[in-house]
């Protein structure tokens, strides 16, 4: 054997257990001279001991920006990716829109022939974004979604809640016979249930565009198909919304929710309305922390009677022991 071919033998040889030493060292995540907690120097590109200084890497790869923000605003100017995936848009927020602003890109006004142009563009792009009638559809439904859920004053996640419950309700075909604000107005109900932040029939049925007997028939529908699960409306749930409308402290509204505990654990929510019981305790809670409420208040931002309210205040304080005059 010649004396090149031994060495080219003994690199053979010992190169696996220089990869085997390489990922031992690489998989430890410590310094292969003293032990020590290895870190990265992002500004150089390199690995190194914390305790001995020694460089175990160098050259790394930067897989950051290769520009820097020093605010929001700024890391939303330079940032070159768009926002994340949404199901409140139908097409989940991928395409691409044309600005309304007939400016270019160093902000000079763009001409009267070129704003002609652009204006063309924005309506074959528009048409373009919806390819078939169920994209139409789902467009249609997810802005009466957003318009609904604006007027309720509802957060994000139950709008987008809604939208995934619209999208099951058109992928598994029950739009026919339904009007699309129907359906969508029940997936907005029904988030709001879910999430825990309910709005009245009343309420729901005061911004949407369809009369209140479709809109129960077709939440009944909607569940029943989807197989939603739906918990019933806890009257405490209502407090909140109903005590900061009504600038009270936050002394009447703990004492509302104990009012309503005491109701519950004496059997007397069973039959009622949620949104009556709520408005009761809040204007019971009220009266015994001393602040200026009227019944007719109450009604106002409830959406209710003031009979209803006068039925249920006086049972919830007999609940929990108030002498009534």
């Amino acid at each position: 054997m010649s004396e090149s071919e031994i060495h080219t033998h003994q690199r053979t040889e010992t190169k696996p257990e220089t990869r085997e030493r390489e990922d031992e060292s690489t998989d430890e995540l410590v310094c292969p001279e003293c032990g020590g907690k290895l870190k990265a120097d992002t500004e150089h590109g390199e690995t190194v001991c914390s305790e001995c200084g020694l460089v175990v890497e160098e050259d790394e790869i930067d897989r950051g920006p290769e520009w820097r923000a020093f605010d929001a605003a700024d890391r939303d100017q330079k940032s070159r990716v768009g926002a994340p995936t949404t199901n409140m848009m139908h097409d989940k927020g991928l395409s691409t829109n044309i600005g309304w602003q007939d400016k270019d890109a160093y902000g000079k006004s763009l001409s009267n022939r070129q704003r002609q142009k652009m204006q063309r563009l924005r309506t074959w792009n528009e048409r373009f974004r919806t390819r078939d009638s169920k994209e139409r559809n789902l467009k249609q439904a997810l802005g009466e979604i957003d318009r609904m859920s604006s007027a309720l004053g509802l957060p994000d996640n139950v709008r987008e809640t809604a939208s995934v419950i619209y999208r099951r309700a058109l992928d598994e075909d029950l739009l026919p016979g339904r009007s699309i604000e129907g359906v969508a107005t029940a997936a907005v109900y029904a988030a709001a249930r879910q999430a825990g932040v309910p709005r009245s029939l009343d309420e729901v049925h005061g911004v949407s565009r369809i009369d209140r007997m479709e809109l129960t028939r077709t939440y009944r529908y909607v569940i029943r198909e989807l197989n939603l699960e739906v918990a019933p409306a806890d009257p405490e749930s209502y407090v909140p919304r109903f005590a900061s409308d009504l600038d009270l402290s936050d002394e009447a509204e703990v004492r509302a929710r104990k009012l309503i505990d005491a109701a519950r654990e004496d059997g007397r929510l069973s039959g009622k309305s949620p949104v009556g019981l709520a408005a009761a305790a809040v204007y019971a809670a009220a009266l015994l922390t001393n602040e200026k409420v009227t019944q007719s208040e109450v009604s106002e931002v409830a959406d209710i009677s003031e009979v209803t309210i006068r039925n249920r205040y006086k049972e919830l304080l007999e609940a929990e022991g108030v002498v009534t005059a």
